[in-house]
């Protein structure tokens, strides 16, 4: 989910300290850097922050995952990222899977096992489950950062879950905040609790008109409303090249043989390619031509 992935990425970028502080439990956290994670070629970690703990210089990773890990095993994942991280920086490395849905990660040991009698490896990382660890504590501790993050963790006892909800909604409402941090904890807040809560409840406490008016101006959703106006385009873009081939195709050869393709062109969703389709439907000599330049495209 392209969306949960850019709020969790800008809010541990942009407060840091607050995923430090909360991921190692501890407050002599000093000098918090955020370290750039582009890797060419490899899979790269979601964030990466220097800090010193206690006097020491160490390396926090955090993964935020929404679902288990299927084509990697987790613990797999971790130990390369932990590996790679110690071989680049030389620093200990404190590694960190945040699981954002309930039923995420059960099944995560929080290591990676070589078993091997005589050449044993183990690598270990931290398992944090949001749906396990007490909300309240993060409101209380007023973290920016964590608070779009309150509604996937515990409610105190006895609390239904809208009224949970309804709680980290005021609470960021609250909050003395800029205007455009409050505008972005909020949107953001919503955008994770979608993880959790059926839309009809987040729907009830959000939809409020001094709400939406607010979370209209936050750089998430003006960011989400860009990328989907692209892609409309693109899309558009693609459709008409696509019935462009499907004309011409059938202006030279047997409509009815040209339209049993129209699948085949419709799994094609990269621009050159179908503009290269395009030039070839032109040229080709036959229709069985056009299909082995098909074969070639998928």
């Amino acid at each position: 989910m392209a969306e949960i992935d850019i709020v969790s990425k800008h809010l541990i970028q942009t407060y840091p300290a607050d995923f430090a502080r909360f991921a190692l439990q501890r407050d002599d956290i000093e000098g918090v850097e955020v370290l750039d994670t582009e890797q060419p070629s490899v899979r790269r970690p979601d964030s990466l922050l220097r800090v010193c703990v206690g006097g020491d210089e160490v390396l926090v990773h955090h993964e935020f995952q929404t679902t288990d890990s299927t084509d990697t095993s987790m613990p797999l994942r971790m130990a390369s990222y932990i590996g790679r991280l110690i071989e680049r920086y030389g620093l200990p490395v404190y590694a960190h899977v945040l699981y954002l849905r309930p039923d995420a990660g059960r099944r995560d040991p929080g290591y990676y096992l070589q078993e091997h009698p005589d050449y044993p490896v183990v690598i270990r990382y931290k398992v944090l489950r949001l749906s396990q660890l007490p909300g309240q504590a993060v409101l209380d501790s007023g973290s920016v950062g964590l608070l779009p993050f309150a509604p996937l963790m515990q409610p105190s006892a006895g609390q239904a879950e809208a009224a949970w909800l309804e709680q980290c909604v005021a609470k960021a409402w609250d909050m003395p905040l800029a205007r455009s941090v409050k505008a972005d904890v909020l949107t953001g807040l919503t955008l994770l609790s979608d993880l959790v809560y059926n839309p009809q409840t987040i729907t009830a406490i959000v939809a409020k008109e001094y709400l939406m008016d607010l979370m209209r101006e936050s750089s998430f959703a003006q960011y989400l409303t860009q990328q989907a106006r692209e892609e409309g385009i693109e899309q558009g873009i693609e459709q008409g090249i696509r019935e462009s081939i499907q004309e011409v195709l059938e202006l030279r050869f047997q409509p009815e043989a040209v339209r049993r393709l129209a699948t085949r062109l419709g799994d094609i969703d990269d621009v050159p390619r179908l503009k290269q389709l395009f030039r070839a439907a032109i040229q080709v000599p036959s229709l069985e031509a056009f299909r082995l330049l098909l074969d070639q495209a998928e």
